[in-house]
């Protein structure tokens, strides 16, 4: 049974403490590991290049040698931008539907079902926001990316393909975090639930729970990522060099899921919807370790404030009611000293008066 203060079930976590942890538990997340992100993006392309892009490390080596160092942080910038507010939106919905459908079931908040339909809640808010910024992110990443610079990616995509082009992939992207965040929200309660049985703050059970769960959401939601990987990068319709803008017309682009599992199955076969499995966990696994390891450090850190504050609140309060409880006491005892005397008194005096007589 864990103690009042365990700061998993505090009565005042507010909804602001979960945003502020998730704000920094996703600009975290998404900045350390970026690079590997880059070369996820590349190695899913339609047209990467094998030889080049066999495995993780060769495929870093080869973006830095032939781009520069700067090369694996291309479109880092749409990240730093978009993972912030959109992690506040995604634990602050989280934390805040998984208490409530916790009440409905009637069942503890680290309920599996509970957090798997909140992971789904919290996913549509997320990716809602995000989409837009994973569009101009993945274009940037790839081999030979025409665009400057954030600006000139998203004018560029406004202009010529129109405001729903940052849409395009957005159904693909739920049909791929749902389950992915289903999958490691129930994997993540389910196991720190088995480790640390008491709620504690254990940086090391956020830690290995996390990742665990980050790397099995990931392996099984890779053929799905593939697929909104083409749909956001639409290397079919982008210019290669030159100018993008003097070379866009007349371009087709991959309009949905189907058109784009087709095009991976033609160019690849069944073995194309599987590439970059191994960066994908190699990324999501220490990502998704360093963001729980950041957002329940924060969130610990707030709830630690917040009881300070509390006692600092109380502590007069506390201070006045024991100054006159003993105040009282005193006062009590002060006078029933005073009554034992008199009766004694009195009866000395009779005592004498009958002897006398």
């Amino acid at each position: 049974m864990p103690e009042p203060d365990d700061y998993e079930d505090l009565p005042n976590a507010s909804t602001t403490t979960h945003m502020i942890a998730g704000a920094a538990a996703g600009m975290c997340e998404h900045t350390l590991i970026f690079p590997v992100d880059s070369v996820k993006t590349r190695m899913q392309s339609l047209t990467a290049d094998r030889s080049i892009y066999r495995n993780v490390f060769s495929s870093l080596r080869y973006m830095v040698r032939s781009e520069g160092v700067l090369a694996p942080f291309r479109g880092i910038k749409a990240t730093v931008l978009g993972a912030g507010p959109a992690h506040a939106l995604y634990f602050g919905t989280y934390e805040a539907s998984k208490a409530k459908f916790a009440q409905v079931f009637g069942v503890d908040t680290h309920n599996p079902l509970a957090s798997g339909l909140a992971g789904t809640c919290a996913t549509l808010f997320h990716d809602g926001f995000m989409n837009p910024f994973e569009v101009m992110k993945q274009r940037m990443q790839m081999a030979n990316s025409p665009f400057r610079g954030l600006r000139h990616c998203f004018v560029w995509i406004l202009r010529h393909e129109g405001p729903r082009a940052f849409y395009r992939s957005y159904t693909t992207q739920l049909s791929m975090n749902i389950p992915y965040q289903s999958i490691h929200f129930m994997a993540y309660e389910a196991l720190r639930q088995r480790m640390n049985p008491e709620g504690r703050y254990d940086p090391l059970t956020h830690v290995s729970a996390g990742g665990i769960a980050g790397a099995l959401a990931a392996a099984a939601t890779t053929p799905l990522d593939v697929v909104k990987t083409v749909l956001n990068t639409q290397e079919a319709a982008l210019p290669r060099g030159g100018d993008p803008v003097a070379a866009a017309a007349g371009r087709q682009y991959i309009a949905g899921m189907g058109e784009a599992a087709q095009m991976i199955y033609r160019s690849h076969g069944p073995a194309g919807f599987l590439r970059g499995t191994t960066a994908r966990i190699l990324f999501h696994a220490p990502s998704t370790a360093i963001c729980w390891s950041v957002y329940e450090f924060f969130k610990h850190v707030i709830h630690a404030r917040q009881l300070n504050a509390d006692a600092a609140v109380l502590a007069p309060a506390a201070t006045a009611a024991t100054a006159a409880s003993v105040a009282l006491s005193k006062s009590g005892g002060s006078g029933g000293g005073s009554g034992g005397g008199g009766n004694v008194g009195s009866g000395g005096s009779s005592g004498s008066s009958g002897s006398s007589s």
